[in-house]
């Protein structure tokens, strides 16, 4: 029997699923549960991809105390939890208790608590050690040696050519010893007497790293229900996003959500302007400086004039990879319309509206002889792509109408000419009702795969007056995706499968070829919640809820897709961010949903349409903002909505 030859293997990303992330970008610490870190793997203090500090490891009394517990306290701090038996009770119990509170910034505190009932001395001491590698070298397993130290101040101080560290602590250490890279104590403590030592790594001579990089654009929003948990998902999304926030290099008054950390702590022009979109409960500070971001890199001349590049992105083993740049192209004036219609103000979409005429001119030119558009050209014409093309023609002419601006009926015709040549294309026929393709080939042949990228048919995008545009579908074959989205084959428990389980190729873990992409299933319970299929919606509603849960409310970008069964937990894909700025944001846009939050701000009214069924109980929602002002609302068991606070020139509409 022949044997195929496996490829000389990739180096492969270390593991972060089981590590405790701190983020305040572009600040990063990553600690493995116990706390300490040691010189070992990924784990450090990091600033702008560069590793200040690689180790930081407590010693008492010679050696290192028992770790108890590691846990998030928010988006940018955690707590670690230790013991130390000093002998000096007799029994097993320990006597010293110690707290280390870690923040991304580079600061942290250690509180060693006395429970003895007499006096002790405590030889404390901790060992620093650093490579100043750069992320990318540490995951690629290039990092380098620990470099030398040097005594600075009341700590040490480490520096190449390039890049420098500095750890001071506070108080200062009676000893240093920069060759073994020590700093040592001699601690008094009574009996229930505690003692801290701060420590506060940086990248210069700066006393402390900033705590708050950019002004954070997003509400301090607030979610209240029946079940606990909904709160606390929305509350660490909305910590999560705004912790992903950085600096526009070019403008530093705007900020974009990175993608994600530890990997793509940095723009992704798709992902973070989905981020924006799907934020937009928050308010519009953030769609606005992403959108005057992007529209900043728009392609100025030649075939792609209009275009915002982006890279190519890996798209499992059915078709090659996609442009990214191609999804944010037609995403700008989607998210440009809605946020409009989620009140940015009227001199902000002025400015941006040319670069969105730009994106509907590409889209124009890029449409193939077939009328589908290809990803990449030339290459396939992927169902997802049709259905952001569709939605960025619709919404684009609902654009330029309400911005006084000709061309809007065009893109109406172009948007009803591709629902035709859509259904007749695109749709599979067979004895179980016929399925949507995953994408036609250049020489037009479907590719009958089922995949979570058909839940983007469902999101058909938010117009004027709380209506919701067509969709790609007739209402027969929405119900059919419902049926096969709803179904075992989809919905994995724990959301929704990026490929169905029953298709050739099928990986739990595949990023685009059967795990959980938490945005994907977000646009999915989005679009069944719009669409008025309730049971589905709720079903993948409340398993994402369960998932978050799982994950300590953090849900990361994808997880496998294993069936869920009794007792069962969602398995960490070992690859992914943690936060991610889509997964985070996916926590505000279900609950929207669910909520069926409908504005329109330029007419001065708001639609409530929520799920009639209530599937999380009783919901509240605060701190919104619709029309530049606070926006909170209330549904009741019953699936009843009101509006508790709005704008005084909102109408509730319906």
């Amino acid at each position: 029997m022949a044997h195929s030859v496996l490829p000389a293997p990739r180096p492969e990303l270390p593991p972060v699923h089981g590590a405790v992330i701190c983020v305040s970008a572009p600040c990063l610490v990553i600690s493995p549960e116990h706390g300490q870190l040691t010189g070992r793997g990924i784990d450090g203090i990091y600033r702008s991809g560069r590793r200040l500090l690689s180790r930081c490891v407590l010693r008492v009394g010679g050696r290192e105390p028992v770790a108890v517990q590691g846990r998030s306290l928010g988006a940018d701090r955690a707590l670690f939890t230790a013991t130390i038996r000093t002998g000096a009770e007799a029994g097993p119990d320990p006597d010293i208790g110690v707290d280390r509170v870690r923040h991304a910034d580079g600061t942290e505190r250690i509180t060693l608590r006395s429970f003895t009932a007499r006096p002790v001395r405590l030889p404390v001491e901790i060992l620093l050690g650093t490579d100043l590698a750069e992320l990318a070298a540490v995951a690629a397993g290039r990092a380098g040696p620990e470099l030398p130290a040097g005594v600075h101040a009341a700590g040490l101080r480490w520096s190449t050519g390039e890049a420098q560290a500095l750890t001071v602590a506070e108080p200062a250490p009676d000893d240093a010893l920069a060759s073994a890279g020590l700093l040592r104590w001699q601690l008094d403590l009574g009996p229930g007497e505690c003692r801290t030592i701060e420590l506060r790594t940086t990248h210069a001579r700066a006393s402390r790293a900033p705590a708050g990089q950019v002004a954070n654009p997003l509400s301090d929003a607030r979610a209240e229900c029946d079940d606990p948990r909904v709160g606390t998902w929305f509350r660490s999304s909305v910590e999560d996003l705004g912790a992903l926030l950085l600096r526009d290099q070019e403008q530093p008054a705007d900020a974009f959500a990175a993608a994600g950390v530890p990997w793509r702590l940095g723009l992704a022009p798709a992902e973070s302007l989905w981020a924006a979109r799907m934020a937009l409960p928050l308010g519009t500070g953030l769609a606005a400086a992403t959108l005057r971001i992007l529209a900043r890199t728009q392609v100025g001349g030649g075939a792609d004039t209009g275009k915002i590049p982006g890279p190519l992105r890996g798209a499992g083993p059915q078709l090659p990879p996609g442009c990214t740049g191609t999804e944010a192209t037609l995403a700008f004036p989607t998210v440009l319309a809605e946020a409009r219609r989620w009140g940015m103000q009227e001199a902000d979409v002025a400015r941006l509206l040319p670069a969105a005429e730009q994106c509907l001119d590409w889209l124009r030119g890029a449409l193939g002889e077939d009328g589908f558009l290809a990803d990449p050209d030339p290459g396939p014409r992927r169902c997802e792509t049709q259905a952001h093309a569709h939605r960025a023609a619709l919404l684009g002419a609902d654009l330029l109408d309400g911005c006084g601006r000709p061309g809007a009926q065009e893109w109406r015709d172009r948007a009803e000419a591709l629902r035709t040549r859509f259904r007749d294309r695109f749709w599979i026929d067979g004895p179980d009702g016929g399925r949507p393709a995953a994408a036609l080939h250049p020489d037009g042949r479907p590719l009958p795969r089922l995949s979570g990228a058909a839940a983007h048919l469902l999101d058909t995008g938010l117009l004027g007056g709380g209506l919701l545009a067509p969709g790609l579908l007739d209402r027969a074959r929405t119900e059919q995706l419902v049926r096969l989205l709803g179904a075992p084959a989809m919905d994995s428990g724990w959301g929704l499968r990026s490929m169905a389980s029953r298709e050739p190729g099928h990986n739990p873990f595949g990023h685009r070829s059967g795990a959980v992409r938490a945005y994907e299933s977000a646009v999915a319970v989005a679009g069944l919640a719009q669409a008025g299929f309730e049971k589905e919606a709720a079903a993948l509603l409340r398993g994402l809820l369960d998932a978050a849960e799982s994950f300590g409310f953090r849900l990361p970008e994808m997880y496998a897709a294993e069936q869920r069964t009794a007792g069962s937990a969602p398995l960490p894909h070992p690859a992914a961010c943690r936060p991610a700025a889509v997964s985070a944001a996916a926590g505000v846009h279900v609950l929207a949903a669910l909520a069926g939050i409908r504005p329109d701000a330029p007419a001065g009214t708001v639609a409530l349409v929520p799920l009639p069924g209530a599937p999380l109980g009783a919901l509240r929602l605060s701190g919104l903002r619709v029309a530049g002002e606070p926006f909170a609302l209330r549904i009741s068991r019953l699936g009843l909505g009101m509006v508790e606070e709005a704008a005084d020139a909102l109408q509730l509409g319906g």
